[in-house]
């Protein structure tokens, strides 16, 4: 096996989606990755993420297409109720998220274990730490962690999301690079109180939409509950303040009836509770040096586009082929990287600034007007042609980063063992 002839030790910073992948691949093209993540182990919370179009056949590639296949959601369907819980009508899940053959969903937890026990035998991980500072002198990148280690890498990547702590160390902070799309969302664990199976229940309220669904493998007695909500001017907020971040959460939703005080009151006693706003990270470059960036802290496309995770694949999949078909040059492999996956990037990006306002409909008239469609759609004569376009253009956006071919040699992942050992 050929290896690179530079820059073969690899810091990654983030060991959720995007950082793992990343490691996987390296280690099989025969660089030395290391992931370190600040929170003490893996974090198996979150929200479900689709997997489809290009991520489809990155993870293929990858080995865990079946591992995925056996976790999927499963979801059979959602349904839109009033503020009486009365259901104002239903749609199969291929029509909820626009999926066709081949598609997939999976808890965002469980594609993180999937990652990281395909990669914990051949890549270092450091729990419970963090990068404090950096220091690119040219030949290569001196790392202070937050433990006080001090150690020196070829390559640094902040794969560490969208309130990129890389990013922030060598670009500057959010605010240069985040553009807010005007709405805020909020995700926990609850008890399932709507007693759903394999189903999502929505509810839209003006300016706020609800959604509260359990999926397959999930505990019969819990569900996820997503809060949408608009807010013209962005909080102020501490990003690790949870309490001041749930206060804000049970602020914006007070007064409202239907399930929502009871499930607003369940946020409080969640331990996995998110509340970010939805925005997009757009900068002119990804990379400077010897330190680049993947996934949302480079190129964040906002829940609002239902691609972050898929982007996060396929960027992954892209940076390490580039820098194997540079032979480790470093120089050559970012700008690479960036030109292909770019377009895929703005495309997505542009799709989510235009759909975020399909989630949070800012009037009562609006929500009737969805309302009538989804309880009529399913007996008109161009339920057909309605569905093509919803798949039409969420397919765009899944396929808008093509599968670029790597003839790099490396070993493929053999069902039923760690990924191959590349010695040094």
């Amino acid at each position: 096996m050929t290896h690179p002839t530079a820059n073969r030790t690899v810091l990654i910073s983030g060991a959720s989606v995007a950082g793992p992948a990343l490691a996987l691949w390296l280690h099989r093209y025969g660089f030395v990755p290391t992931v370190v993540e600040r929170a003490p182990e893996l974090r198996t919370g979150g929200y479900k993420v689709d997997i489809r179009g290009t991520a489809v056949e990155v993870c293929r590639r990858m080995g865990v297409l079946d591992a995925i296949r056996a976790g999927s959601t499963d979801m059979a369907g959602g349904s839109y109720v009033d503020a009486k819980g009365r259901t104002v009508g239903e749609m199969p899940a291929e029509i909820f998220g626009g999926r066709v053959e081949g598609d997939d969903e999976i808890m965002r937890g469980d594609l993180a274990r999937i990652l990281y026990e395909r990669t914990r035998d051949d890549v270092e991980y450091l729990f419970g730490d963090s990068i404090a500072a950096l220091d690119d002198d040219g030949g290569g990148v001196d790392v202070t962690f937050e433990s006080g280690t001090r150690r020196r890498f070829d390559l640094v990547v902040g794969a560490d999301g969208m309130h990129s702590n890389t990013r922030r160390l060598v670009f500057g902070e959010d605010e240069r690079f985040e553009r807010y799309l005007g709405a805020y969302i909020s995700i926990f664990t609850a008890p399932n109180r709507l007693g759903l199976t394999r189903w999502e229940t929505y509810h839209a309220r003006p300016d706020k939409l609800i959604c509260v669904y359990s999926a397959a493998g999930e505990q019969a007695h819990t569900a996820k509950n997503c809060f949408v909500f608009a807010s013209p001017e962005q909080l102020s907020y501490d990003h690790r303040d949870t309490a001041h971040q749930k206060r804000l959460l049970a602020d914006a939703f007070a007064g409202d009836d239907w399930e929502i005080p009871r499930l607003i009151a369940d946020a409080a006693d969640a331990e996995d509770f998110y509340l970010d706003a939805i925005a997009l990270i757009e900068m002119d470059r990804w990379s400077s040096g010897r330190v680049v960036l993947l996934g949302d802290a480079a190129h964040c496309a906002s829940p609002a586009s239902g691609q972050g995770t898929g982007l996060a694949l396929t960027g992954a999949y892209v940076l390490a082929g580039e820098l194997a078909a540079a032979n480790g040059d470093h120089r050559t492999a970012f700008d690479a990287y960036e030109r292909v996956m770019r377009p895929g990037v703005e495309l997505n990006q542009r799709f989510a600034a235009g759909f975020v306002k399909e989630m949070t409909l800012s009037s009562r008239w609006k929500i009737a007007l969805r309302m009538a469609m989804v309880r009529t759609l399913p007996r008109t004569p161009w339920k057909n042609l309605v569905a093509k376009k919803i798949r039409d253009d969420i397919q765009r956006a899944a396929h808008a980063v093509p599968v670029k071919e790597y003839r790099v040699p490396v070993r493929e992942y053999e069902p039923g063992r760690a990924a191959p050992t590349v010695s040094a």
